[in-house]
């Protein structure tokens, strides 16, 4: 495989002030950032006295809310997280699986995409300068709004596309290939911000394979090389041992360290003298998780635990975002919060959390997910009564805010 050898010098430095790319993406009715941050915020009834820091949950549209947001000190700017899985633009009405109506995806075209576009811009300035945005999208609006998160984070701060796999294969009659991906786009607002890698766990064929070499003393290690891509000047561009680096390349370390890499065993020296690196087994956290999510898929089987809310995601994705992106009492966002699953899993890796949505069914989804939890699956098509598990929501302490004069203010006890 092709390893790019970076250059210097050939491209105009982008900082991390500078938002924008070099595209964008143009349709009818696209607003400015100034009109669209001119949104007048909401006004919300709150039904219960928690403190100041407390949990929150809108049952209100979401962009008159993130106007709200954006005017609260408490929370414009220190959001370390937000997943928002969003309407697909399917034109479609969903249901739950008791049947009872969820909402309606009936934007499509330009008009979703700007729809989208208002709230990425709230969203934008509500998160911390180390925070992080995950926008989960399938095939049909994912590359649309690719741009559009280039134009409003800069292309600079766009860290991954991650490919889920979100069902089993699909026996199609039509000419094409079986649908089973989505996408959730991975932004920061800046170059510096909170990452705590995540890792899987090694299994023991995965580990002989990757790490096949023993040493006298039976610790398993496998060799990496000690130089990297592109030309130095300095130290690690220069001899050690004799020996230049590969052209184009330098050394990963100054000749100094190497010496002491070397004086501890660290170094594997090949039978015509070219040294590479030992890395033992023993000291490997896991297998970097990459960005093909394999493991994933939505509810597949009767025993999965779910709410019955429909388009719910594995909670897995919302572990993994939230757990690599923000630390304990962080504030997370979720503006599209449906069935609550990005809330729940905040609540369980002891952060805080606001939760929006305008469906009266998905509200009533959390608050029920709040006390009683979930249950499997077949317990929405099954024959037997099955008990649902016990709460994924150990907090308290929440509140839950309406609109003003327009719906009725809803006990938030649990």
């Amino acid at each position: 495989m092709a390893v790019p050898i970076p250059r210097r010098g050939n491209r105009k430095a982008k900082t991390q002030e500078s938002v924008g790319c070099d595209f964008s993406l143009c349709y009818a009715g696209k607003q400015s950032i100034e009109a669209i941050l001119e949104k007048q915020p909401g006004k919300y009834a709150t039904t219960s006295k928690s403190k100041a820091d407390a949990n929150r949950l809108y049952h209100a549209d979401n962009l008159p809310v993130l106007a709200a947001l954006a005017q609260d000190e408490s929370v414009v700017g220190k959001v370390r997280v937000v997943y928002i899985d969003p309407p697909f633009a399917t034109a479609a009405s969903f249901e739950s699986r008791k049947l009872n109506h969820a909402y309606d995806d009936q934007l499509v075209g330009p008009e979703f995409v700007e729809a989208l576009r208002a709230r990425l811009v709230f969203i934008h300035r509500l998160l911390a300068d180390d925070g992080s945005l995950y926008l989960h999208l399938d095939g049909r609006m994912a590359f649309r709004m690719k741009v559009v998160l280039d134009e409003i984070f800069g292309e600079q701060n766009f860290r991954n596309c991650i490919t889920r796999k979100k069902c089993n294969p699909k026996n199609y009659t039509r000419k094409t290939f079986g649908n089973v991906a989505d996408y959730i786009l991975f932004y920061t607002k800046t170059d510096d911000y909170v990452w705590n890698r995540p890792m899987e766990p090694w299994d023991d064929a995965r580990a002989m394979k990757e790490y096949q070499y023993t040493d006298e003393d039976g610790r398993r290690y496998k060799k990496v090389p000690v130089h990297a891509p592109g030309v130095r000047n300095g130290a690690t561009g220069q001899k050690w041992r004799g020996k230049s680096p590969p052209p184009g390349k330098h050394w990963q370390y100054p000749p100094a360290v190497l010496d002491e890499m070397d004086a501890r065993g660290e170094i594997y020296w090949s039978p015509n003298g070219n040294p590479r690196r030992k890395i033992y087994f023993e000291s490997s956290e896991g297998v970097p998780l990459q960005d093909i999510w394999m493991d994933v898929r939505d509810a597949h089987n009767q025993n999965i635990k779910i709410t019955g809310y429909p388009t719910e995601k594995n909670p897995v994705i919302l572990a993994r975002a939230i757990e690599a992106s923000s630390n304990p009492g962080d504030l997370v966002l979720d503006c599209y919060a449906g069935s609550g699953t990005t809330l729940a899993i905040a609540d369980q890796c002891d952060r805080r959390w606001i939760g929006v949505d305008r469906s009266d069914e998905a509200i009533k989804t959390i608050l029920h997910r709040m006390k009683y939890g979930t249950g499997p699956m077949g317990d929405f098509v099954g024959k037997k009564k099955q008990t649902p598990t016990l709460p994924l929501f150990s907090s308290s302490d929440f509140a839950l805010y309406s609109e003003c004069g327009t719906k009725k203010a809803k006990s938030a006890s649990k």
